[in-house]
């Protein structure tokens, strides 16, 4: 089994990262802040004017330590990746499967059925939990409409009618994820998911989570020798990770949304944590987005019945494991891709 490593977020203005040794430095005004062994390390993602040494970016490459660079409110820049894992027989093969109609529609369906599901578990332990009969019936007409639409799915034959079953389905979940917020109702509602840039402080969380979640199932997908460029539910684009987003799909509901819901109905987050720009954009400060990092860092931590491998594995290890599920099916190993099902 995979050991579940720290990644290393660095989103103090002006850090310089540099290596000594086996060691990462941190430094800020030329004093030392934070000393780490290389080894500890899976990933570094570093947030807006944060520079690196040379010789720490060449071994991050050397040993497998992914390394990113984004905005510092969360947008991606660039990626350090040392020699592609794996060998290139299985990269061929993935990209046989994404020529082939029928194959492809095979990942694309195990990937929608797994995010309509889990949609489905998040909305259905709500109500569970609800404690006022507020947007109940919203929620139990959401429940079962995305029960019809599992069935829909199973049925699906082809990728494009899988997309209008998943587009049906986001549609249906996010339509009541504002039932979902149960606290400070005038500075965290959800009106409808906006990105690029965010328009609310629930919808820049969310894209912040996705922005984290992505980044770690992009280096898991590299890491087991599959192009993250190529998918099978997201059509391909220059520049976008579309098997990454393929993945995103199961896992966000389980990992991100409800990373955020709990942020929020906690009051682990402040209204006074968002800024609203001139162009009508939200963005979280410094203490907002520590916040949610380490609540991030520790969902990872938590453990879980793993639905297939029947296997106890940390929330962390998610985004690996499916990797190499993934990976598995497409060199013929397993019978077809096991998305991740929430219970």
């Amino acid at each position: 089994m995979k050991q579940l490593l720290n990644t290393l977020y660095v989103t103090t203005q002006g850090t310089y990262l540099a290596k000594e040794g086996e060691t990462v430095v941190v430094r800020l005004d030329h004093e030392v802040r934070l000393r780490v062994p290389i080894h500890t390390l899976s990933a570094i993602v570093c947030f807006g004017q944060v520079s690196c040494s040379p010789f720490l970016m060449g071994m991050c490459g050397e040993r497998g330590v992914a390394l990113a660079f984004l905005t510092e409110h969360g947008q991606f820049l660039a990626r350090v990746q040392g020699p592609v894992s794996g060998n290139v027989l299985l990269r061929r093969q993935q990209y046989r499967w994404a020529d082939q109609p029928e194959r492809t529609a095979d990942v694309a369906r195990s990937v929608v059925l797994a995010k309509v599901a889990n949609c489905r578990i998040v909305l259905q332990r709500a109500l569970r939990d609800k404690n006022d009969t507020t947007g109940v019936a919203e929620l139990e007409h959401a429940v079962l409409r995305l029960g019809r639409l599992l069935e829909d799915v199973a049925k699906s034959d082809n990728v494009d009618s899988i997309r209008g079953h998943e587009g049906d389905a986001a549609r249906t979940y996010f339509g009541v994820f504002d039932h979902l917020i149960g606290v400070s109702k005038d500075a965290f509602f959800f009106r409808g998911r906006n990105r690029r840039p965010p328009l609310d402080n629930v919808n820049a969380m969310l894209s912040f989570a996705y922005t984290l979640l992505t980044h770690d199932i992009t280096a898991a997908l590299e890491a087991v020798g599959l192009d993250p460029a190529v998918g099978y539910l997201h059509r391909d684009r220059p520049g976008r990770p579309s098997l990454g987003l393929d993945l995103l799909e199961e896992l966000r509901p389980v990992i991100a949304d409800r990373l955020v819901l709990s942020l929020i109905n906690r009051r682990q987050v402040k209204p006074g944590g968002f800024t609203r720009t001139e162009s009508g954009a939200v963005t979280m400060d410094d203490a907002t987005r520590k916040e949610l990092l380490v609540a991030y860092q520790n969902r990872k931590q938590e453990e879980l019945l793993h639905p297939f491998l029947q296997e106890k594995v940390s929330f962390g290890l998610i985004p690996h494991l499916q990797a190499t599920l993934l990976s598995r099916a497409i060199r013929g190993d397993l019978d077809g891709y096991a998305s991740f099902l929430w219970k």
